[in-house]
């Protein structure tokens, strides 16, 4: 059994870089190196969706040298990378709150979505000043003054309806989350859309994760018994 939408928090590219005496930026750049390589295999093994949680809306509270240090590699992905993706028939789709953001910013992260918008062999999700609870409360906004204005009739609301109004509206709910670096907690990350999604920790920092990591995922995934609250066949008989 293989996922059609696996979804990663990647993390721990800050203590990488500490074990090894080097800044946290180093670690930062790692891991750019180690998303690069991680969509060229989920590509290689048929997988349709891969989202990443780039940068939180609570990452804005770090550093503010080590925010300008995200915000330097976010730009140099898309400029160095984006080219490769659509050559390679990468759709890229960004999700998160987009009011705010630098000019810039929001320039590079509509271009790559613009540039991309046709392509169909694989899709890319990135979760960019992106948090869960954000995600769903400006969806309950848009639901409630869509409701004022006679444009939603409240009793025709279900989860089908409601999940329409968020970020991730017309994609695939992840089947397999994975985390690195050990930690065992979602962070804000798809709260919505995670809950019935097959949860692998890895023990491995961001930057060491590489095609065998993702294979031991993978396995670990086809394992799993996918019930999404039912009972298993060999339970139901």
């Amino acid at each position: 059994m293989r996922p059609e939408h696996i979804a990663i928090i990647m993390d721990g590219n800050g203590r990488w870089a500490k074990a090894r005496g080097l800044p946290r930026v180093a670690g930062h750049r790692a891991g750019v190196e180690a998303l690069r390589k991680t969509v060229r295999d989920v590509a290689d093994m048929g997988i349709r969706w891969l989202t990443v949680y780039a940068f939180s809306s609570e990452n804005w509270s770090r550093p503010k040298a080590e925010v300008g240090e995200l915000m330097g590699l976010l730009k140099l992905f898309i400029r160095r990378d984006l080219a490769e993706l659509h050559k390679n028939g990468v759709r890229v789709h960004v999700i998160g709150e987009r009011a705010g953001l630098a000019p810039e910013i929001a320039a590079l992260l509509h271009e790559a979505e613009a540039l991309t918008a046709l392509n169909g062999e694989m899709n890319l999700v990135i979760a960019f000043n992106y948090g869960g609870r954000d995600e769903i409360v400006r969806a309950a906004r848009q639901i409630a003054e869509d409701a004022c204005a006679g444009r939603l009739d409240p009793a025709s609301l279900d989860q089908g309806r409601f999940a329409s109004y968020l970020d991730t509206a017309g994609m695939p709910e992840p089947d397999l989350v994975l985390r690195t670096s050990g930690e065992e907690r979602l962070s804000n990350f798809l709260p919505w859309q995670t809950a019935y999604s097959e949860l692998v920790f890895l023990e491995c920092y961001w930057p060491e994760f590489d095609r065998a990591e993702l294979a031991r995922a993978l396995d670990i995934y086809a394992q799993r018994d996918r019930r999404f609250g039912g009972l298993a066949a060999r339970d139901a008989s």
